[in-house]
């Protein structure tokens, strides 16, 4: 085997059990920094409760905010693990879109180029969509094929197909 082959075969054996782990911590990391913020912040939600979409915007807003800070702690947690990581990843995808409709999005365009300026991570505006796309595209491989080897996922998984 040619030396080249030899260290992509190395390394697609180490992707086959870590590639979704960058993104398992990432996620973690900045989902539950929102979270901690929301624990020790004080609920602004009252102000944006008529820009949040359905069901949430007829939830009173200390409820909307109880679920989001409490999904922004115990979620992470889960994608840390691996436990669970295509529900927890679900309900951060609920989190941002609801986010990225109540905050982020431009509250008034019209036209492509003009919602094009909200795609930043500063705000002057235009919206500030860019940050939540990122967390939405960084979500879907992880709903749509879990949390990979290096997960309890794969070891609850693994230990129910040994007994049958």
């Amino acid at each position: 085997m040619q030396p080249l082959a030899r260290t992509l075969t190395t390394v697609d054996r180490f992707g086959n059990w870590s590639a979704d782990l960058p993104l398992r911590l990432f996620l973690a990391w900045e989902f539950f920094e929102s979270g901690l913020e929301k624990f020790n912040g004080s609920n602004w939600f009252a102000d944006i409760q008529g820009s949040f979409p359905f069901p949430f915007n007829v939830l009173p807003p200390d409820l909307n905010w109880q679920l989001s800070m409490w999904a922004e702690l115990l979620l992470p947690l889960l994608l840390l693990l691996g436990l669970g990581t295509r529900l927890a990843s679900a309900g951060l995808m609920v989190i941002t879109v609801v986010a990225i409709a109540a905050v982020h999005w431009p509250s008034q365009w019209s036209g492509l180029a003009e919602l094009a300026q909200g795609y930043t991570i500063t705000d002057r505006g235009f919206g500030n969509f860019k940050l939540p796309l990122i967390y939405l595209v960084a979500l879907l491989p992880l709903l749509l094929k879990g949390a990979g080897r290096l997960s309890l996922d794969h070891w609850i998984k693994a230990r129910i197909a040994a007994r049958a």
